[in-house]
């Protein structure tokens, strides 16, 4: 029974990898085919009566893991110099904006339609709100140097934001300067505890000689994350600060205390660790889609009275996106498109405690909306044509 379990398992993931090669070529994502490939798992067990346990556990657990690995691959290619400031600056305000203005928008209409207060509603709007990086970056391979960099920059901050956010709202009932300013003093703490873990596994992954180097880094990474988390601290703030610091090693060569970390010795091992990252990130993320399709249901698809929420849903953040990209200066096509939701999507749904939901965010809608956005993603990148020269980065 192992041998056939480990024989699935292996058969999962080689489709998976052939998914994501071939997303290149097709324009297809490769979440849609992974969710297909969960939901099919779910119709031939169901065909052939295989008993399978209940595996609605697991999946926080591996959204949780992805959702770390995701936003460390995604940090550790963020180049910080002068030449990419204004990049940096238009990639946040394009994530945190729209995503405040989205939020409340749908909160006030969650609230107009259904007799729920304001923090109900804040609360089930922001999941929808949020750029999924897992699905987004995977999926730029193919565009210009620019439109992939922003996408990348704009992905991440949106996924922290997203959940700094999130936090923030579920934590506080009164929004004033005393929960702000509580807040402010988490935000410092994360930042003062993300310094002093980044120099400290810094060190030593310039220091450990033994031949499993990069294990316990990324087991520690998770390790701060879980528990910064059970203090309710920002804690994609810290593997945000670490995956930019390691990954722009050569900014930091000019100063001399960086000596102490061996840094020509620490820039190998830091290229062969984000390999590694890359690696499990994959599989991590692979599992998690594949999961989620097993766990859906055609009903939960087909849902017609979530379905007009999905559409106002996705039409609201393609208007507001649209301004956006506009008042920034920032090319629509492709960028307009590229703007998918996902993993992060689902476990903001999944952390939402019982006493915050209301009917009609369910997991009809959250699956709806993902899929929708997911396909005008597909859409849009095929049938852009992708421009010769880089567009012009307009001031703000």
């Amino acid at each position: 029974m192992s041998l056939t379990i480990i024989s699935i398992l292996c058969i999962l993931l080689l489709l998976a990898y052939v998914f994501e090669i071939s997303s290149a070529l097709t324009k297809i994502p490769s979440v849609i085919l992974l969710l297909l490939l969960g939901y099919g798992i779910r119709y031939i067990s169901n065909l052939f009566n295989v008993q399978i346990p209940d595996l609605n556990p697991v999946l926080p657990v591996l959204g949780t893991i992805g959702l770390i690995l995701i936003v460390l691959e995604g940090s550790l290619d963020l180049e910080l110099n002068r030449s990419k400031l204004r990049i940096i600056n238009k990639s946040i305000i394009n994530s945190l904006l729209p995503m405040i203005a989205l939020a409340f928008l749908l909160a006030f209409l969650f609230q107009y339609f259904y007799p729920i207060n304001f923090q109900t509603a804040l609360i089930n709007a922001i999941p929808f709100c949020v750029i999924s990086s897992a699905v987004a970056i995977p999926s730029v391979k193919n565009l210009s140097l620019f439109n992939k960099e922003f996408v990348i920059y704009e992905s991440s901050f949106s996924d922290i934001f997203g959940v700094i956010f999130f936090n923030y709202i579920s934590l506080n009932a009164v929004y004033n300067l005393e929960s702000i300013g509580s807040f402010g003093i988490q935000f410092l703490i994360i930042i003062f505890i993300s310094f002093i873990a980044v120099l400290a596994l810094s060190f030593l992954l310039s220091r450990i000689t033994h031949h499993i180097t990069f294990t316990p880094i990324i087991l520690m990474v998770i390790l701060i994350y879980a528990i910064s988390k059970m203090y309710h601290l920002p804690a994609l703030i810290f593997i945000l600060i670490f995956g930019v610091i390691l990954g722009n090693l050569d900014e930091l060569k000019r100063f001399n205390w960086i000596k102490v970390f061996r840094p020509e010795k620490l820039d190998i091992e830091v290229k062969k660790f984000t390999e590694i990252n890359g690696e499990a990130t994959f599989i991590i993320r692979a599992l998690f889609f594949i999961l989620f399709g097993y766990l859906m249901d055609i009903t939960e698809i087909l849902n017609s009275e979530s379905i007009p929420w999905a559409v106002v849903i996705i039409s609201s953040l393609l208007i507001i996106r649209w301004i956006a990209l506009r008042i920034s200066g920032l090319p629509a096509s492709p960028l307009l498109f590229v703007a998918p939701r996902g993993l992060i999507t689902i476990l903001l749904y999944i952390s939402i405690s019982p006493e915050f939901s209301f009917s009609i965010v369910n997991k009809s809608l959250i699956i709806q909306t993902i899929l929708l956005s997911v396909i005008i993603m597909m859409f849009g990148l095929m049938i852009f044509k992708e421009e010769k020269e880089e567009p012009a980065i307009a001031d703000a």
